[in-house]
């Protein structure tokens, strides 16, 4: 139905005339000089011309095109144009590639690299980092905004699509993609094909927060090799790489391989270790109209977590504190790793089937393991140094009145130790049958299938048609795994706090270190989604309607049955089956030579998450709101833009206004909580559905060449990201099964999605190989997660299901009000120098992020410990809060020095 709906489109467009539409410019060297024989190629048209003699080149095209310009002695330049964009092209010798300017990508991906040392996906900002066009406003949100939690539009990273070679990247266990799959290969991951914000790429429809393709194509790299040595303080302290690309062999082979290594003993954050390895392998064979290229990518990984901590604890450690680690026989060892391996190999062909038609199909498996470890206590006291009853604060809040003696010998003890120790746990565990501590593994062993089928024709002179259809499958097995005893002679596979069995089919195991404890299930998915995509250009307006459906299926099957759900637990729940689709529809026009308005629009209706689809996968077979008899609703979004975009040789602007409706949302929790209806404590999933979300605002960007060496620019984003409605809530517990809490109170509650508004100016600064940058980066609105459970009903009520007779309206809005952080400035600086020495290139390039050392919160939550009005009053208005909201903060100073060699 939907391919007909385009049809009948496409051939009503098809009556409309056939002007020629090009892009067209000139390209000239450092001096101004025009440059003959430059190699230009355009994508997705796959064509390639020449520049003459006057350094002119001009491509008749139907839609935006990446541009990749090439000539012997010059290092290559990449740019985005738009159908009628006339540009002017300025190549430098080789070299000065490694300009952070000059080659933005670089830094994007040397920052998405470093910014990968989060906790459950705490610095979710990178969705903008791999979205860096020519775009100035873009630009900057992927280099000046992101170490603040930026997110472009407010929104999250599963709204966009990471694709290699034409394969979609993103996870289909949270719609996320995984920066460390690829990580620290950024010398071969620089060609990219780019669509921002609701604009198809020529791949896939997409969602609302655009598309980037990276290619690995053996054929595409530039003959030669490359060396990378570079130093840091911020995740890794050291990372060197090597790439070397054969360029066109005889008969039609290419190859490229990448080695690389990222390491460290700490980054910014203490205990924070960073162990990584690169490896990209990819061979190419072209003969006739066809080509074929194989791709390997292996990047295994391990990583030091690092902790958000009460502002009580920021107060005695610093911004560095880590809780998570302590020495262990001299050498500093973390309790919490992330562990990625997870290599994947993908197959691509392309076939011109004509000048006009090119049919492309790539096939890609990945498998592998992602772990976390962390330390289980069934028979020992929380190990954690920072836990509360260590803490100043659990003393100056006793019953009795408060200790002072033990608030200050505590505080003592935290600042002067205050690490984890690791002999106290193996102590604990001498002369124990069952262990009183371990340390385990979350682990998910995963294998996933994806491929795709993509024609692209050329209708006629104004039309192209873009049609694929996609399939992925997954398998992933979930479970905890034994890494350690420390000690210990075995583990009880039993539930310390309740007794439950965790397998009533093997009660009482003892296990030991490899075995399988707590857990065990897999799920299993699978996606399949037909697309097509319309683009249209003539003299005055062009555009595009895109349109796909897709079916989506899950399912549980557990292998262990919890003696909590002896009925859901084991064996295989229901299939969940889901069918979506996406409308997209945009209108460009050209109101005169160097002024464009432009409208974007998006429908979507998208399967929940497999995330968001069961509520406690670890232990039941139940699905998200099954238990409170509500429907597992499709998320719909509504999505629109206007942009208005000045282009010139010397200044280049845009300006959007932009607005997202999102609906029946999921959000799901997991906490120990106290005061649920007169529970002293319970380990509880908190369950949020038909969250309604607005996210809407306005974006600029300018950027202008003043003189030849030197360029300003500025860029600024305003917004308002909140909860449009109250949405329903109920929890789950072993202790007390499920219990629904009606409608939480979260209509206009700003989502705390980074810093809502931010401003950036900057100055750039090239001659003589030199070049320099500084920009001042000024951030606003930004606020911490609220807890739902504190905002329904529940929080006035005491334990007879009555009003606290205490009950203050006007109190409870004060603690309930969400907190706003300080607004706060960061500076940065880059400076680099290129050198020619014989037949080599050498250059280096040092940036430094927060010059003036400022201290400012990212992120942060509300703890939902205190769930009730009397127990959070008491809490608030005590000398030092115990369970005081989580945060995350800035690093501090740091700095990146970049060096290579190439030949």
């Amino acid at each position: 139905m939907m391919n007909s709906y385009f049809l009948l489109i496409v051939c009503a467009l098809s009556f409309f005339g056939f002007s020629q539409r090009f892009i067209q410019g000139s390209v000239h060297d450092e001096q101004g000089m025009p440059l003959a024989e430059v190699l230009v190629t355009a994508s997705p048209a796959e064509s390639i011309t020449h520049t003459d003699a006057k350094g002119y080149f001009r491509f008749h095209v139907l839609s935006a095109q990446t541009l990749t310009f090439s000539l012997e002695g010059y290092a290559p330049f990449v740019l985005v144009a738009a159908v009628g964009d006339k540009v002017s092209i300025s190549l430098q010798p080789y070299g000065f590639e490694d300009d952070p300017y000059q080659n933005a990508q670089l830094n994007i991906i040397n920052l998405s690299d470093d910014e990968l040392n989060d906790e459950n996906d705490a610095l979710d900002n990178i969705s903008g980092l791999l979205q860096s066009t020519e775009d100035v406003f873009l630009r900057t949100a992927a280099f000046e905004f992101s170490t603040s939690f930026f997110r472009v539009r407010g929104l999250d990273s599963d709204h966009g699509t990471v694709m290699i070679n034409g394969l979609p990247m993103n996870k289909l266990y949270n719609g996320r993609p995984q920066w460390s799959n690829w990580g620290g290969l950024n010398d071969v991951l620089r060609n990219r094909e780019l669509s921002s914000g609701i604009r198809p790429s020529d791949y896939l429809v997409g969602g609302i927060l655009g598309t980037t393709n990276i290619n690995t194509r053996a054929s595409d790299y530039g003959k030669g090799g490359r060396l990378t040595l570079s130093f840091s303080d911020r995740s890794y302290n050291y990372r060197a790489l090597a790439s070397y690309a054969s360029g066109q062999l005889k008969k039609g082979w290419s190859a490229a391989i990448a080695l690389g290594n990222r390491w460290g003993g700490s980054g910014y954050q203490n205990g924070t270790f960073y162990d990584a390895q690169s490896l990209l392998l990819s061979i190419e064979k072209q003969w006739l109209s066809h080509n074929l290229n194989a791709t390997l990518i292996a990047t295994p990984n391990r990583r030091g977590k690092s902790s958000p901590n009460t502002q009580e604890v920021y107060d005695v450690k610093g911004i560095k504190y880590n809780e998570y680690w302590g020495v262990q026989s001299g050498k500093a060892r973390n309790s919490r790793v992330k562990r990625i391996v997870e290599p994947m190999l993908m197959f691509n062909h392309k076939w011109v089937v004509s000048p006009k038609t090119t049919l492309r199909t790539n096939i890609g498996f990945q498998f592998g393991a992602v772990g976390n470890s962390r330390l289980d206590f069934p028979g020992g006291a929380n190990p954690s140094p920072a836990y509360y009853q260590k803490l100043p604060s659990y003393f100056l809040t006793q019953s009795n009145g408060a200790d002072y003696e033990g608030a200050y010998r505590h505080e003592q003890e935290f600042r002067t130790n205050g690490q984890l120790d690791w002999n106290r746990l193996y102590d604990a565990n001498l002369n124990t049958k069952n262990a009183a501590y371990v340390l385990y593994e979350d682990r998910n062993d995963d294998m996933q299938l994806s491929a795709n089928t993509i024609v692209r024709t050329a209708l006629n002179d104004n039309i192209v048609l873009i049609a694929s259809v996609l399939h992925r499958s997954l398998n992933s097995e979930n479970f905890a795994e034994i890494l350690d005893l420390l000690g210990a002679k075995g583990y009880v596979n039993v539930d310390p706090y309740n007794g439950f069995q965790f397998d009533v089919n093997n009660p009482d195991r003892m296990a030991g270190v490899g075995d399988k404890i707590r857990y065990h299930y897999s799920l299993d998915v699978s996606t399949n989604e037909a697309s097509s995509i319309v683009h249209f250009t003539y003299p005055k307006i062009s555009g595009f309607l895109a349109g796909s459906y897709s079916t989506t299926q899950y399912q549980r099957e557990g292998k262990n049955k919890h003696e909590a759900y002896p009925d859901t637990s084991f064996g295989k729940s229901k299939k969940l089956t889901f069918g979506g689709g996406t409308l997209k529809g945009g209108l460009t026009y050209n109101i005169k030579d160097r002024h464009w308005l432009q409208a974007n629009t998006a429908l979507l209706s998208r399967a929940p998450s497999l995330r968001n689809s069961f509520s406690n996968p670890r232990e039941t077979n139940a699905v998200v709101g099954e238990q409170a008899q509500r429907p597992l609703n499709m998320e719909r979004i509504f999505a629109a833009d206007v942009n208005y975009i000045f282009r010139s040789p010397h200044l280049n602007a845009r300006l959007t206004g932009f607005y997202t409706h999102i609906q029946d949302a999921i959000e799901i929790s997991f906490f120990f909580a106290e005061g649920i209806g007169g529970d002293t404590s319970s380990f509880v999933q908190e369950i949020v559905q038909g969250i309604v979300k607005r996210h809407q605002g306005v974006e600029f960007g300018i950027e202008g060449q003043i003189t030849p060496s030197l360029k300003l620019k500025g860029a600024v984003a305003l917004g308002n990201y909140s909860y449009a409605n109250n949405p329903k809530i109920y929890l789950t517990s072993d202790d007390f099964g499920y219990r629904d809490f009606g409608t939480a109170k979260m209509k206009n509650i700003r989502l705390a999605s980074g810093p809502q508004e931010a401003y950036s100016v900057g100055v750039e600064f090239r001659e003589n190989y030199w070049w320099f940058g500084l920009t001042a980066n000024y951030f606003d609105h930004t606020y911490l997660d609220v807890s739902p459970i504190n905002r329904t009903q529940n929080f006035l009520l005491d334990r007879d299901g009555l009003p606290f007779p205490n009950y203050d309206s006007e109190q409870a809005r004060v603690l309930l009000q969400q907190e706003k952080f300080d607004s706060y400035l960061v500076a940065n600086l880059v400076v680099g120098k290129s050198w020619r020495i014989e037949k080599r290139f050498v250059g280096a390039f040092l940036s430094v992020n927060n010059l003036l050392n400022q201290n400012y919160r990212t992120g942060g939550y509300e703890q939902s410990r205190n769930a009730n009005y009397n127990e959070l009053y008491e809490e608030v208005t005590a000398e030092k809060r115990r369970f005081g909201p989580k945060y995350w903060y800035g690093r501090g100073t740091t700095f990146f020095l970049n060096t290579y060699i190439r030949f």
